[in-house]
This record gives structure tokens, sequence and C-alpha cells, in this order.
């Protein structure tokens, strides 16, 4: 399986020859050696946000609980969290259906599930 992955873009005549000048001028090898070291900067700006992306959908070992405050924090980021856990999920008692269905995009859970009895009925549809 190869390393890089070929893939096709649309860019403006104007940015291209911006892209072509630099390239001229031996800031870059080439436009791809550009847009790969353009792709890169920026992943490297926002890898904070995808490490927090990763680390959401990844499987949590143990137990894991979620409180309403840490829930209210999804929804002010305008945020859905995919929760996939292994042994216990706990969703606290001042977790609301309503806040429930606002944050939380779907539940894995390999092991036990405690919540009450209105918010499991509300995220019925997004139990795995």
């Amino acid at each position: 399986m190869a390393d890089t992955e070929k893939i096709t873009i649309n860019i403006s005549v104007v940015d291209l020859g911006r892209i072509d000048l630099l390239v001229e001028q031996g800031f870059y090898s080439t436009r791809t050696d550009f847009i790969r070291t353009a792709t890169r900067n920026l992943l490297g700006t926002h890898s904070q946000e995808i490490q927090e992306t990763v680390s959401r959908r990844t499987i949590v070992v143990g137990v894991l609980i979620f409180e309403a405050k840490d829930l209210r924090k999804y929804r002010q980021r305008n945020e859905m969290v995919d929760i996939r856990a292994l042994g216990l999920l706990v969703l606290g008692n001042d977790v609301t259906p309503q806040l429930a269905r606002e944050t939380i995009a779907s539940i894995n859970v390999y092991g036990v599930l405690r919540a009450s009895k209105e918010v499991k009925e509300a995220l019925a549809d997004r139990m795995k």
C-alpha cells in the first residue's frame, strides 16, 4: 500500500500563479512540494483539535463518567461526542434527556451503562 494518495483539487488561477512564482523563486521544488508543506503546516496548527477528536472516538477502558457539566462543555463548543467504553459508563443523575440528545452522537458500551431510564430512552436510537 502506498504512503501517499493522489487527490485532485480546484484552485483559483491567481493562487496557482502565486504557487508557481514561489516554485520559480526556489522556495519550493514543485507545486506538490508547496501543497504538501502547506498541508503539514495547517495540520500542525490544528493538532490539538485533531487529537481531541481522536481521543473522543477511542475506546476508554475502565470507568467513564459524564456529568452534566461535562456534556455542557460539548454543547458550548457545538460538538457531539461519540462514546465508546469498555467497562462502566456512567451518565450522571444530573444529565437530562435533552442534554444527552444535544451532545451524545452515539454510545457503544462493552460492559455496563448506568443512566436514568429517561436518558436511556432518549438515547435508545444512538446505542449500539
